[in-house]
């Protein structure tokens, strides 16, 4: 999915950045056409060091080395609880991101050869896709033309913010509630029915796919040295063309953004990372998409999605919109998201709704914080990045609002 070999894309401009369209998925004979067959003689040893030269990360959202987590689990067989697990993730619990879901769509053999590739890699006995059943459509009829899916069984994600979540997505797979759980062991250690399990997001199985086919050099062409490849973003909010965009690796935020028709002129902010992200003001939208130069924004690429806020809208009432969101979306586990994260949202709501007493944004801080790594998952930890992401870059909107005004009507 790089530059020069796209999944199904159109160049929408000079910056290698292309929309990626949700068109009918291709047959067997169309896939084969556009990217060749699969390697004849396949070696895992030598998938896993292209793997390792390319710089392939989870586009999950974790950026996890690809290689590490495969050989982890190939290293975890054989097991006394069984034979491996190997899971696409195409749950996509997060409201913002499309791209799982378009690349099912317009893809699902490039998916599909990144999954049994992985099957492959680590002997697993048990091949799950994983994602809402709207996308199993063409993902059962790309199965059905191919004599070498026949064990791919597909798994309905439940439509919630946490469903997504690794440790979520084996216990939902294994009949219980899509929550995450605690899980001491790696899943690559011990995972479903205490298995080695692979998880891996399709967007990950689709470049491993590329990668077995045409090598690390071939995915390097696009991206930075830190930030090789491409990635698929979702880009939504006041834009003229929300959609999904293939983009090189460290592009700069104007970049993609202007793909879609945006203007930075008439942005407030961008929502980097999504719901668990944080906000990037509009001054620094040349800031490039990579985990080195969104780190002083307390963001990182995560799952590739892009919000962006015009200047017609209050980034207070935005944030607390979506706090209040993420609070309803806890899994009720612990105290943290069970007390913390409703009262948070809504001191963060009295906030946004111009209540002038002082002690509001003290109090959003002080609870933002209080939950930050205590919670039985991570929920608490990405409600509470996203929300005092907000109080610093909306500080005049929180001057503005405890003085009974707003910096977009003021």
């Amino acid at each position: 999915m790089t530059m020069t070999q796209p999944i199904r894309t159109s160049v929408a401009g000079p910056t290698g950045v292309r929309r990626l369209f949700a068109a009918p998925a291709p047959d067997l004979a169309s896939h084969l056409a556009a990217f060749g067959p699969m390697p004849a003689a396949f070696d895992e040893g030598h998938l896993i060091a292209e793997l390792d030269d390319s710089g392939l990360t989870g586009r999950g959202g974790a950026a996890f080395p690809t290689w590490r987590k495969l050989i982890a689990a190939a290293e975890s067989v054989p097991s006394k609880r069984g034979p491996a697990v190997v899971i696409a993730n195409g749950a996509e619990g997060e409201p913002l991101s499309r791209k799982d879901a378009t690349l099912l769509r317009s893809a699902p053999h490039l998916v599909l050869d990144g999954l049994l590739l992985a099957a492959a890699t680590i002997r697993a006995g048990d091949v799950v896709l994983y994602a809402p059943a709207s996308s199993f459509e063409p993902v059962a009829r790309a199965i059905a033309e191919r004599p070498d899916a026949g064990r791919v069984r597909l798994v309905a994600a439940r439509d919630t913010f946490l469903s997504g979540e690794a440790s979520a997505v084996v216990s939902a797979v294994g009949g219980g509630p899509a929550i995450p759980r605690d899980h001491p062991a790696r899943l690559t250690d011990a995972g479903l029915r205490g298995a080695p399990t692979l998880v891996q997001n399709v967007e990950t199985l689709a470049h491993v796919a590329l990668l077995a086919r045409f090598g690390a050099t071939w995915f390097r062409q696009a991206g930075t040295p830190d930030d090789p490849g491409t990635r698929l973003v979702s880009l939504s909010g006041d834009l003229p063309v929300p959609a999904v965009f293939e983009v090189p690796g460290g592009v700069p935020l104007a970049d993609a953004l202007g793909a879609a028709g945006a203007s930075v002129d008439g942005l407030r902010a961008v929502l980097v990372g999504g719901y668990h992200g944080a906000w990037v003001p509009a001054s620094a939208l040349s800031t490039r998409l990579s985990m080195q130069e969104l780190a002083p924004f307390g963001a990182t690429p995560g799952a590739g999605i892009l919000m962006a806020l015009g200047t017609h809208r209050c980034g207070l009432d935005a944030a607390a919109e979506i706090a209040a969101y993420l609070a309803g979306q806890s899994a009720r586990q612990c105290g943290p998201c069970a007390n913390g994260l409703p009262r948070l949202a809504d001191v963060l709501r009295r906030l946004a709704a111009r209540d002038r007493a002082e002690w509001l944004p003290g109090e959003v801080d002080r609870l933002a914080r209080l939950v930050a790594g205590r919670g039985s998952c991570h929920h608490p930890d990405g409600t509470s990045r996203m929300v005092l992401s907000a109080l610093t870059v909306f500080a005049d909107d929180v001057r503005e609002h405890l003085a009974g005004r707003c910096v977009v009507t003021s």
